[in-house]
């Protein structure tokens, strides 16, 4: 019999009192797409990161190949055949494609000579596994769709025969993932034992062989992907029946929230993203944005969020809000009860450095329920962090931790409570459930519906449209800074809004 392409025997791994992986074994075979499913901290993040050397299990083996295998470090899981793409890419902004291939793989003192071979061999690369990209174009040029390209060619470059995938759609479009799985189909087929992990029951059902399943770090069950369904996975995830759809009353609309007029947006170097769309939002409805990443949706999102200039009229309960200038900042947008989960939390909702419970003060530390005297009090803002990561399942639930060190999963829960916590008139969210586990997923939906129930307004921008059609009232679809449409969202499906976003407007689509 042809021995595993990866066994893992008996791994644990603590951090402090936190245990992230307990006594796991899991058994991968070659040339096979093998799935790990799990909530966020269930530990297939850690599991998958020691099999790569950038952890140390504190008892256990891994076997590569039939062999017993020391990886103390990820040098050692290049030289054994492992290749990992990370869920946030490994990469230098500022260097190009062809030299972040390179990059830790010179073969010379030289550069040039390193340069000249590692173009050759992307070439071949590219035209093999149809990874098409430039290899003189800089990182911070290119999408997050070509960028992990650039991190699978960095693995295939490193002559990987098992490749790591930790949540690769959490940041693509529709057309971006589908495009992924053609790639990781053609390297099933020429023998590469890829390992995906992510959190989308559709991608685990469509892509995979077999699959396994971890929760709170333990292995609960090892299945073949035909021999079970979403619903029995969702169970063995989360330890309990999951709807895997929204449950909602249909909405009872009131007078209007947010009214938009002919807003315009133009980026730092002139170019238009928003054209003069109109949108409304009313009281106790959500209304979906839809359409592929870069139509003008984040630039939306960012001059209503108090992040970005503009033009044109924006109005909350019939009162204007500046738009550019004094009072057009996400301070002021506060003050008004505007919340705003923003797409990118790394970016743009977190300081990854600082603690929890300082991060679920940002934009809200002049509270006075924070404040005691001139200073601020960080015992409350402690215990006030403490019972929205209870509510929100945050694990671990500990307010001290760096939100480095929680999931990506977990960050968002974070400021997902963060935001809704404060009970805003109007929410504003961008990609509520991007990297966030069914269990999660299930109760993020149910938070924003119950605020649309309480009569809030809600501007949902989201890539999923499964999740648009599900959690929205109604849908408007962007492409190129153009609303191409307004449906009610349950007299529409994905091919119609499929068209919109294409540009095909009207009745045509």
């Amino acid at each position: 019999m042809t021995a595993p392409a990866i066994e893992l025997k008996g791994i644990s791994k603590a951090f402090g009192p936190v245990q992230a992986n307990k006594d796991i074994s899991i058994s991968v075979a070659p040339g096979t797409i093998h799935g790990i499913i799990g909530e966020n901290g269930a530990g297939k993040s850690t599991l998958m990161s020691i099999l790569y050397g950038f952890y140390k299990a504190d008892k256990g083996q891994v076997w590569i190949k039939g062999q017993r295998t020391a990886i103390p470090d990820s040098q050692a899981a290049i030289a054994a055949g492992i290749g990992m793409v990370f869920q946030h890419f490994k990469l230098v902004e500022n260097f190009t494609v062809l030299e972040n291939i390179v990059l830790g793989a010179e073969d010379s003192g030289m550069l040039m000579p390193s340069l000249r071979r590692a173009r050759k061999e992307l070439k071949a690369l590219e035209e093999e596994y149809e990874l098409f990209v430039d290899p003189d174009a800089r990182i911070d040029e290119i999408g997050v769709g070509m960028q992990q390209r650039v991190e699978i060619l960095k693995a295939l470059y490193r002559k990987a025969e098992i490749l790591i995938l930790d949540e690769p759609t959490g940041v693509l479009t529709p057309s971006e993932a589908d495009q992924l799985f053609r790639i990781l189909d053609r390297l099933r087929a020429e023998g590469k034992t890829i390992i995906l992990i992510t959190h989308k029951l559709r991608e685990i059902m469509e892509y995979t062989d077999t699959v396994s399943v971890m929760r709170r770090g333990e292995m609960t069950a090892t299945v073949k992907t035909a021999e079970t369904s979403p619903e029995h996975l969702a169970e063995l995830m989360v330890g309990r029946k999951v709807l895997l759809r929204v449950d909602k009353v249909p909405a009872r609309p009131g007078a209007p929230i947010l009214e938009i007029e002919n807003l315009r947006v133009v980026d730092e170097v002139g170019v238009e993203r928003v054209k003069g769309i109109d949108l409304t939002v009313r009281a106790g409805e959500i209304v979906g944005i839809a359409g592929v990443a870069g139509n003008g949706q984040s630039e939306l999102l960012e001059v209503l969020g108090g992040m970005r200039a503009g033009s044109g009229s924006i109005k909350l309960h019939g009162t204007s809000l500046p738009l550019e200038g004094s009072g057009a900042d996400a301070s002021a947008r506060r003050l008004a009860h505007i919340g705003h989960v923003p797409e990118d939390r790394q970016r743009e909702g977190l300081i990854m450095d600082f603690h929890a419970w300082e991060n679920v003060a940002f934009g809200y530390h002049r509270d006075p329920a924070y404040n005691s005297g001139l200073l601020m009090d960080n015992a409350a803002l402690r215990a006030d962090t403490a019972a929205k990561m209870e509510k929100f399942d945050v694990r671990p639930p500990d307010p001290w931790l760096a939100a480095k060190s929680f999931s990506g999963g977990n960050q968002q829960k974070i400021v997902v409570a963060r935001e809704i916590e404060r009970n805003p008139e109007l929410l504003l969210i961008g990609q509520p459930t991007r990297g966030v586990d069914i269990g999660a997923i299930e109760f993020i939906h149910k938070q924003i519906v119950a605020l649309r129930d309480q009569g809030k307004a809600i501007l949902l921008v989201s890539v999923e449209l499964e999740e648009i059609l599900s959690l929205a009232d109604r849908v408007a679809v962007m492409f190129d800074g153009m609303i191409m449409g307004e449906r009610p969202a349950d007299q529409t499906d994905e091919k119609e809004l499929g068209l919109l976003m294409a540009g095909v407007a009207g009745e045509a689509a």
